[in-house]
C-alpha cells in the first residue's frame, strides 16, 4: 500500500496545454451554427434623455436583422429585486434599454444585430441620436459636501460597516507622544482583463437557452437571466470553463449578457454580443477614494489612537461600498479609534469589486501613516510593527484562528536583507540612482461560503467531480483535482473535475479569495461520502474481510480499501463494482461553515512586503528593482499556482502604485483614456526580481482543509511598501496614487 500525496505539490495547471495551444474556447469563440452578431451603441452624453434615436439608416443595410432600443425593447421583469445578483449592492440595479433616460456616459442605448460582426459594427455608426442634456456631477473632490453614510443591505454581511468608535480618540491623539496625519487619494481604475466581455446565446427552442458567458459565477448569470426574462432556472444553462481574467469585473452580470439574451429570445436565433476594449470602460471600476488618517503613538511606539476616514464615489442608483477603514484596528490594537466611511453619489456607473476591493485602498493609507510614525519615533519600521503586534483582532475583540504574521516579518526581512538598510532617507545610492527600502503589512479576510459537489465513480475506478464553480485563471481546476486525489487515494489522471456549468451543483461567485476555502471542503466532503458508500458495499460483500471493520479503520489507495492495521486485509474497488453490477456510485454533498461557531474567531491571511526602489536623482524615474512578499495563508494546496497568484498581485501592486489610472474629464463626464495605449499597465521592462515566501501556518478552525485564499493578499501591501521605499530613497512622502516622476522633481 502506497500513498499518493498531491496536496502541497507544485503541479502545473491541468488545463495549461489547452490555453497555450489555443484550443481552450472562451465565451466569444464557440462554434455555433446560424449565428447572429450584436454590436452595442453607447451614449455620448453623461446625463439627460434621448429625444430621438433614428435607426432607419442602420436597418436599411443588407444583413442587418434588427436594431433594439428603448422603443422596441422586449418586455422584461418589473421589479428591481429580479435584476439583482449575488454581488449587487443596495439600490436599484441598472436595466439596459429600460427607457430614454441617460444615467452615465457610455450607457448602452442600442444593440444592432446583423449576420456578421463587421456589418453590425458598421451599422452602429449610422444610428443618429438627439439628446436633451442635463447638468451632471462626476468629480469626487468638488462634491464632498454630498458625502453621506452608505445605505444598509445584504452586501454588508461580507462588507461590514466600520467598527463603532472606542475610547476617546480626540483626547488620546492630542496627548500622543507623536502624531501622524495624512490625506490620500487614488483615482479611478478599470479591470482590463485580456479577454473582453462576450456572451454567446444558443436558442434551443421552447424558452430554453444555452449561454456561454464571461463570468465569475455561472449560477449568478443563470439566476439573473431566469429572473429578468421570466424563464425557469432549469431552462437556462450558463457555461464558462475558460475565463481570460476578470479580477472582479465578472462578479456581476454585465450588459452584454442582457443584450445577447434579449436579442436571442426575441429573434429566436443564436446571438453573440462582444464588447470592444473601449466598452470595457463603460461599466464597473475601482472607485476614486479620498482618505484621511490620524495615528498617535506613545514614546515606546505603541499606537494608542487611530482615526481613518474614507470618502468614495458611488453611482446615483446603487450604493457600492468597500472595506477601506476596517483594517487598521485589525492589525494594530489601539484603545481609541474613530473609523468612518462615506459615499458621494455621482453621475457614473456603479463601481465594482476590483482585486482586493477596499483592502488595496485602505492599507495603502494605513501603512504609510505607520511608516511616518516610525521615522518620527526613530524606530525601525519593521520594529514598530512588532511593537504593535497582536494575536487578537481588536476591532472585533476576537482571537485570530491563526496568525503567523510575525514569522512573515522575520522571514521576509531575512530574505530581503532588511538589516542592510541605512535608516536615514536619501543616504543609499547606486551611481546616480537613489536607493530606497520600504516595507508594509498586508491583511485580507479568510472567508468561506456554502458549496455543493457531486462525486461519481465508474466501474473502471475513475471519478468525476462536478461543481458550478468557475476557474478565472487561479488554478481552481487543478487544486480541486489535487484535493480529490488525496481524499480518494487515487492518481490525478483518474480524476476529472467538471466545472463552470450552472447545471452542476451550486457554487457561489468566485471572488473575495474564498473559492478554495468554499469549494475545497465540498470536494473533500463529497469524496469522503463516496468512500463511505464504497465501504458499506464492501462490508456487504459475501464473506467480506472488512465485515467487522469500521470506516475509520480503513484507508483507500490505488484501487483498494485496506485495513489500516494490516495492509494484507483489503478489498478491490473492482470487486465492489462487480457486486454492484457495474453501476456507477455517486453522491452529492454540501459543505458550509457552522454559523454557531464560525464567528467566534477572527479569520485572516497576512503578509509582509519588502521593496527596493531605484529613483533617478535628476529625472525622478522610479523602478521597483526587487520585492519580497512573505505570506501566511494556512495550508498551500499547490505552491506553483499559489505563487503565481501572489506574483500577479505584486505586479498589479506595482501597476497601481506607478501606472494605473483612468482619467475622467469632468467637463464631459467621460473617461479619456479608454484604451490600453493610454491606460498604462506594466510591461516586462517594469518588472524585475520578485520573490514569494509561504510561511508555515496550521489552522484547523478556518475550514476542513486549513486553507486561506491568496488571490488578494499579493496586492494589498505592495503600494504602501513602494511608497515607503520612495520616501526612504528621496525623503519625499507622496500620498497620492499613481506616483509619477514629476512629483519627485
Amino acid at each position: 500500500m502506497t500513498k499518493l500525496p498531491s496536496i502541497g505539490k507544485p503541479i502545473s495547471r491541468l488545463e495549461g496545454h489547452f490555453k497555450v495551444t489555443g484550443s481552450a474556447k472562451y465565451a466569444g469563440e464557440y462554434d455555433v451554427p446560424d449565428l447572429l452578431y450584436g454590436y452595442v451603441v453607447n451614449s455620448t452624453i453623461t446625463k439627460g434623455r434621448i429625444k430621438i434615436i433614428d435607426t432607419a439608416g442602420a436597418k436599411a443595410l443588407e444583413g442587418v436583422i434588427e436594431v433594439f432600443t428603448h422603443e422596441n425593447r422586449p418586455s422584461t421583469a418589473w421589479f428591481d429585486f429580479q435584476y439583482a445578483d449575488m454581488d449587487a449592492p443596495p439600490g436599484t440595479v441598472f436595466k439596459p434599454l429600460k427607457d430614454n433616460e441617460i444615467k452615465y456616459n457610455g450607457q448602452p442605448i442600442a444593440l444592432v444585430v446583423a449576420t456578421t460582426f463587421e456589418m453590425a459594427r458598421y451599422a452602429a455608426t449610422l444610428i443618429k441620436t438627439a439628446y436633451a442634456e442635463k447638468e451632471f456631477e462626476t468629480d469626487l473632490e468638488s462634491n464632498l459636501e454630498k458625502a453621506r453614510e452608505p445605505k444598509k443591505g445584504l452586501a454588508s454581511m461580507l462588507k461590514p460597516p466600520p467598527a463603532k468608535p472606542t475610547g476617546n480618540f480626540e483626547e488620546a491623539y492630542r496627548n500622543s507622544f507623536v502624531q501622524s496625519s495624512g490625506e490620500f487619494k487614488h483615482g479611478t481604475e478599470h479591470h482590463n482583463p485580456m479577454e473582453m466581455f462576450a456572451t454567446t446565446v444558443v436558442y434551443e427552442g421552447k424558452n430554453k437557452l444555452k449561454i456561454y458567458d464571461k463570468t465569475q459565477g455561472t449560477i449568478n448569470s443563470q439566476m439573473y437571466v431566469a429572473n429578468v426574462f421570466g424563464l425557469k432556472m432549469k431552462n437556462v444553462q450558463v457555461i464558462a470553463p475558460y475565463v481570460g481574467g476578470a479580477f472582479g469585473s465578472g462578479l456581476r452580470p454585465q450588459y452584454q449578457l442582457f443584450m445577447a439574451v434579449m436579442a436571442s429570445f426575441k429573434l429566436k436565433r443564436n446571438v453573440r454580443v462582444t464588447l470592444d476594449r473601449s466598452q470595457m470602460f463603460t461599466f464597473g471600476h475601482r472607485p476614486p477614494t479620498l482618505q484621511f488618517t490620524k495615528f498617535g503613538a506613545d514614546e515606546n511606539g505603541k499606537v494608542n489612537a487611530i482615526y481613518h476616514e474614507a470618502i468614495a464615489e458611488t453611482s446615483q442608483f446603487e450604493d457600492y461600498v468597500e472595506n477601506v477603514v476596517n483594517w487598521s484596528n485589525m492589525l494594530y490594537p489601539a484603545e481609541n479609534t474613530l473609523l468612518e466611511h462615506k459615499l458621494v453619489p455621482l453621475d457614473v456607473y456603479s463601481p465594482l469589486d476590483m482585486r482586493a476591493p477596499g483592502g488595496s485602498t485602505g492599507i495603502h493609507a494605513i501603512e504609510i501613516t505607520m511608516d511616518d510614525l516610525a521615522y518620527q519615533l526613530n524606530i525601525d519600521p519593521l520594529e514598530l510593527r512588532l511593537i504593535n503586534y497582536s494575536e487578537k483582532d481588536k476591532s472585533s475583540d476576537k482571537e485570530y484562528s491563526s496568525k503567523e504574521l510575525r514569522n512573515c516579518y522575520l522571514q521576509g526581512a531575512e530574505k530581503f536583507g532588511w538589516k542592510n538598510r541605512n535608516p536615514e532617507p536619501r543616504n543609499m545610492k547606486r551611481g546616480n540612482k537613489l536607493i530606497g527600502y520600504g516595507m508594509a503589512t498586508g491583511i485580507w479576510d479568510a472567508n468561506r461560503l456554502l458549496a455543493r459537489v457531486q462525486a461519481i465513480m465508474t466501474s473502471d475506478g475513475k471519478v468525476e467531480l462536478k461543481s458550478a464553480v468557475t476557474d478565472i485563471g487561479t488554478g481552481t481546476l487543478t487544486i480541486m483535482t489535487q484535493i480529490a486525489s488525496d481524499e480518494l487515494g487515487i492518481p490525478l489522471e483518474d480524476i476529472t473535475f467538471s466545472y463552470a456549468d450552472s447545471a452542476m451543483p451550486f457554487a457561489p461567485i468566485q471572488g473575495g479569495s474564498f473559492t478554495t476555502a468554499t469549494v475545497g471542503p465540498a470536494v473533500k466532503a463529497s469524496c469522503k461520502a463516496l468512500k463511505e458508500k464504497l465501504f458499506r458495499k464492501a462490508k456487504n460483500l459475501r464473506s467480506s474481510v472488512l465485515s467487522d471493520a469500521k470506516f475509520e479503520d480503513v484507508v483507500f489507495s490505488e484501487g483498494f480499501i485496506f485495513l489500516k492495521e494490516n495492509a494484507e486485509v483489503k478489498i478491490s474497488i473492482d470487486e465492489i463494482f462487480t457486486f454492484n453490477e457495474g453501476k456507477e456510485i455517486k453522491t452529492t454533498n454540501a459543505a458550509m461553515p457552522n454559523p454557531l461557531v464560525y464567528g467566534k474567531k477572527a479569520r485572516a491571511v497576512h503578509s509582509a512586503v519588502f521593496v527596493e526602489v531605484e529613483v533617478d536623482e535628476e529625472l525622478g524615474i522610479i523602478e521597483v528593482k526587487r520585492a519580497v512578499t512573505a505570506v501566511a495563508a494556512g495550508k498551500i494546496i499547490n505552491p506553483k499556482t499559489a505563487e503565481s497568484q501572489i506574483l500577479g498581485g505584486m505586479i498589479w501592486g506595482i501597476s497601481k502604485t506607478l501606472h494605473e489610472e483612468t482619467i475622467l474629464d469632468d467637463q464631459f463626464g467621460k473617461y479619456m483614456n479608454a484604451n490600453l495605449a493610454e491606460y498604462h499597465i506594466p510591461v516586462h521592462a517594469d518588472i524585475h526580481e520578485l520573490d514569494v515566501i509561504f510561511v508555515e501556518e496550521n489552522d484547523d478552525f478556518v475550514n476542513d482543509l486549513g486553507v486561506k485564499g491568496v488571490g488578494e493578499i499579493g496586492i494589498v501591501g505592495m503600494p504602501p511598501a513602494i511608497a515607503n521605499a520612495i520616501f526612504h530613497a528621496t525623503g519625499k512622502r507622496i500620498h497620492n496614487l499613481p506616483i509619477h516622476f514629476d512629483q519627485l522633481l
